[in-house]
């Protein structure tokens, strides 16, 4: 494969290369990449602004991400913080810490996974910035959101006897890095090594191309549900529910024999020979959704495909429970990832 170094193009002609063909999309968008700022116009709506700092070695392996799914991962991550807003992402900025082993073909990888996730999800890419780093890749996003206003939804709106839904399941992805570093491990004793993936494919897939549940936010609108509070699934269920019980000041009930777990998720674990409800609550990188609605709402909420009720909101005063299997009481706590 041919490989030209990044000084070749220099930093402007480095951001030329990999976003001179990108189009923007959306209305709101009115100047995006190619000059000191882009220029964004809201007009009756609430904005919403989320960024994240991914960094080598703390938050991914070069050995077993390939740039293209990292590319992808890192715009999804983003998109997610606003759908858990109850919002729509419309534009992205993306800033890279870039050391001299990655050449422009690995950038330009890396941007097609972007640009995949862009176009799938409607978001216009408007900016962003390049940097030469010591200590390898470095990726800072800013994703822009709308949402009408009066529908915005914060962490802090959960009532007491709301009950707790999440979408999806919960722990594959957590199972899926479990797996990738067990292999990693086996890889560096072996000159001749291939993995051992087979069957395991969901598993891999929700730790490497996680999706944003836009599908959630859409079938709420179209089921005229607003919750009442909710936070997106990315450092473990039990971190999230601590912190949306803390900011809405009330305590919580989630029943262990109701949180969805997949059958590769269950499989894994047993095969680690590890507490599967421990990786459901504490695994994170689900990028699923977590939030409440009142009790009134029982009915249409359980007929939501993608969507389970886990439990129920309390008094502050009565803590934070997991009911486990045999109807006894574990406090929650927080063991996921503080990244």
């Amino acid at each position: 494969m041919n490989r030209t170094e990044i000084a070749t193009l220099g930093e402007f002609g480095l951001i030329r290369h990999l976003t001179d063909k990108i189009e923007l999309t959306n209305p709101s968008s009115l100047k995006g990449v190619g000059d000191d700022a882009a220029v964004l116009e809201y007009k009756d709506k609430l904005t919403l602004v989320s960024t994240d700092l991914l960094m080598e070695g703390v938050h991914f392996d070069l050995m077993y991400v390939p740039l293209k799914h990292l590319g992808y991962k890192s715009a999804i991550v983003n998109f997610s913080d606003i759908y858990a807003m109850n919002g729509r992402p419309k534009q992205m900025t993306i800033s890279l810490g870039i050391s001299k082993r990655f050449s422009v073909e690995d950038l330009e990888s890396f941007y097609e996974g972007l640009k995949l996730a862009c176009s799938i999800y409607g978001v216009d890419l408007v900016g962003g910035d390049t940097s030469v780093s010591l200590t390898g890749f470095t990726i800072s996003v800013t994703c822009i959101g709308e949402v009408e206003k009066g529908k915005e939804v914060y962490r802090s709106g959960a009532k007491e006897t709301d009950l707790i839904c999440v979408s999806g399941d919960l722990g594959a992805a957590y199972m899926g890095l479990q797996l990738l570093e067990r292999e990693k491990q086996v890889y560096k004793g072996e000159a001749d090594f291939t993995p051992d993936f087979s069957g395991k494919e969901y598993l891999l897939e929700r730790q490497l191309k996680p999706e944003a549940r836009k599908d959630i936010i859409n079938e709420l609108e179209k089921n005229n549900i607003k919750p009442t509070a909710m936070i997106d699934i990315s450092d473990g269920l039990a971190s999230e529910l601590l912190h949306l019980a803390k900011e809405s000041n009330v305590g919580c009930q989630v029943y262990e024999d109701r949180i969805p777990i997949d059958f590769q998720t269950a499989a894994m674990a047993e095969e680690f020979n590890m507490n599967l409800a421990t990786a459901a609550l504490n695994g994170g990188d689900d990028y699923e959704l977590l939030f409440t609605v009142p009790l009134s709402l029982h009915e249409q909420i359980s007929a939501m495909e993608g969507v389970k009720v886990i439990g129920h909101i309390t008094k502050a005063s009565l803590g934070n429970y997991l009911i486990g299997r045999d109807g006894g009481e574990i406090e929650i706590k927080a063991q996921g990832w503080n990244k």
